[in-house]
């Protein structure tokens, strides 16, 4: 079931920067009525104001923070017709990165998309139609070299992405995943030569991702691959798995060896 985005009530998670901002400047391009939520109140409100959005400053991984973001949301919209679960954190680490870290990156990566699913589908369902887009990124049919929590829990967004869209289609409730590898952000930034050894020859800017959603958005396939060779490697990795996890360890190899 498609999506028509002029008019449309959207909010948008981790829209201060990156690739939520520029979703935020594409929906409302194209004539959305925007609610832009970070955890940044200086990011959210510069982005709304530049595009004649709504600002809600929350915390979109916890219970009171999606609920306050959702009762919002309704009040500026009177309906929500697209979430965007964007926000997300990458903390860099194996199994020894300590627990709280792992807990958060699985309420910001995971829960926050679970927490805004609860609140938001008895409407959906009641109206027959709402559309959920999560920002899981290429790690989550991929990995993340670098950061287990972030391959981890992107795994677990792409899970629930894929439950919503096989229970719920039948009743008018569009799911997609947008899965971009390498984008130019303060996340990728973050990760300094391990990243542009990993992701630099095919970085590419947040507009390219966000002008890829808004073109799917109009329609209901599930995977939105802003890098389309994704769907190569993603392949290989269900058909030819160990060959596939001998080239990623040849890239961790690789990148150790540069940093010494």
């Amino acid at each position: 079931m498609s999506t028509e985005i002029a008019g449309a009530g959207v909010v948008i998670t981790g829209g201060g920067g990156g690739i939520g901002a520029a979703l935020a400047r594409k929906f409302a391009g194209a004539g959305a009525r925007v609610v832009v939520s970070d955890l940044s109140a200086d990011g959210a409100q510069a982005v709304a104001e530049e595009i004649g959005g709504t600002a809600v400053t929350a915390d979109a991984a916890s219970e009171e923070g999606i609920e306050r973001l959702i009762a919002v949301s309704r009040e500026k919209l009177g309906a929500i017709d697209l979430f965007c679960a964007n926000a997300g954190i990458a903390p860099n680490g194996g199994p020894e990165t300590p627990e709280d870290v792992w807990a958060r990156a699985w309420d910001v990566n995971v829960m926050a998309h679970v927490r805004a699913a609860k609140l938001l589908l008895p409407d959906w369902l009641e109206r027959g139609k709402g559309h959920f887009l999560a920002t899981v990124s290429a790690a989550g049919l991929l990995t993340s070299l670098g950061s287990a929590p972030y391959a981890v829990t992107k795994h677990g967004a792409l899970a629930f992405a894929e439950w919503l869209s096989a229970t719920y289609r039948h009743r008018g409730v569009t799911v997609q995943a947008l899965c971009p590898q390498g984008v130019n952000t303060d996340m990728y930034q973050s990760t300094g030569e391990a990243g542009a050894l990993l992701m630099g020859a095919s970085l590419i800017e947040p507009e390219k991702v966000a002008e890829d959603a808004l073109k799917a958005v109009g329609g209901d396939e599930f995977l939105i691959l802003p890098h389309p060779e994704v769907a190569q490697y993603y392949a290989a990795r269900a058909t030819a798995t160990d060959r596939w996890l001998g080239g990623m360890n040849k890239l961790q190899r690789k990148v150790e060896d540069a940093l010494g």
